[in-house]
């Protein structure tokens, strides 16, 4: 009777705990779903994190860029992971399948994503700042200030006219966060790697430096519209260079007239004192008037072999030339550009 009674006690007691245990099992299970549920965006997804570190600037990015299956239960685990205090700069991927702690977990440490930069078709310090502060998350103007800082490009071998020289046109895989110091310090270790054994040689044989290649690429590049000039232009200013003659490459008095847009070189143009006016000064200019292609430092290196020692573009304005080896020759050239020039009104 009194194992009944006690029965009929407990019974409520042991149904009330078998409901808590249930309920708790069920808000585990979907905790444990909240927290492990993955990330699910349409394709990679790339959060940037600057050198502010923002905390709240991270979780709105995951909100908006990758979907972030629950705001409150990532702030519950990022707390508990130690996260909020240890934000690390960096570009970041959120792929399909992750986690919010795979994801916490790779912020904590910093395990950034590579990132490929590539720049070309430059001209100047500030085009290369520019293009270079696109890519990465350093400022343009820190850049720029260390592109010009004569320290800077005397410790890794160059000067403030060579040091574009010293950046090869290329795809490179690099951090975003990377600062404008390992920046440089990249760039030359790339430098050293294009300048290979094979490279230095050719240069040797033409009497010429890896950087006066690249300032003789550089003329040579801005003077040919098409690439397969590019061994015919340098074979020309090897010629003259050999001879003693000066270049008179039109793209060093563009250069140094400050306007690239120039279609005309007229007399006041070439009487302007420069170390870049290749009319007026012998042997190539200090510095590279762009940073040339691969393409153009090649041609150089191995040059079509030929007496050409004068050019003029054609008539047709096609962005060819016609080339000659008598001053004469080059002269009938000329005037036939200058006629062109003048029926078209180009002045």
């Amino acid at each position: 009777m009194e194992e009944g009674v006690k029965r009929k006690k407990y019974k409520p007691i042991v149904w009330a705990a078998g409901i808590v245990l249930l309920f708790m099992l069920v808000a585990a299970l979907y905790a444990y779903r909240i927290i492990f549920a993955p990330f699910s965006p349409a394709e990679t997804a790339y959060i940037y994190i600057d050198e502010e570190r923002n905390y709240e600037e991270v979780i709105l990015q995951l909100k908006e860029k990758a979907g972030l299956p629950s705001e409150r239960i990532f702030r519950f685990l990022a707390e508990r992971m130690n996260y909020p205090g240890s934000v690390k700069s960096g570009r970041y991927a959120i792929c399909e399948g992750m986690t919010m702690p795979d994801v916490i977990r790779m912020l904590r440490s910093g395990n950034q994503a590579p990132l490929n930069i590539t720049f070309n078709n430059i001209r100047t310090p500030e085009d290369l700042a520019g293009r270079l502060a696109g890519q990465l998350m350093i400022d343009s103007l820190t850049l720029l200030e260390t592109l010009r800082d004569h320290a800077v490009a005397e410790k890794l071998g160059f000067n403030n006219e060579t040091i574009l020289a010293m950046f090869i046109p290329n795809t490179y895989e690099v951090y975003w966060d990377m600062n404008a110091e390992e920046l440089m310090q990249r760039m030359k270790k790339e430098y050293e790697r294009f300048w290979n054994d094979n490279r230095r040689k050719k240069a040797e044989e033409r009497g010429l430096t890896p950087v006066e290649i690249a300032i003789l690429a550089s003329i040579v590049e801005e003077e040919a519209t098409y690439a397969d000039e590019y061994p015919i232009v340098a074979g020309l200013y090897l010629n003259r260079l050999k001879k003693g003659m000066r270049l008179e490459a039109d793209p060093t008095v563009k250069f140094a007239v400050g306007d690239f847009s120039l279609r005309r070189i007229l007399y006041k143009h070439l009487e302007v004192e420069s170390p870049y006016n290749t009319y007026k000064r012998e042997g190539l200019p200090p510095g590279p008037i762009r940073i040339p292609s691969i393409a153009a430092i090649d041609a150089t290196l191995s040059p079509q072999q030929h007496n050409y020692l004068f050019m003029c573009a054609k008539d047709d304005l096609s962005g060819r030339h016609n080339f000659a080896v008598t001053h004469a020759e080059h002269m009938r050239n000329a005037a036939r550009y200058q006629r062109a020039l003048n029926q078209r009104g180009i002045y």
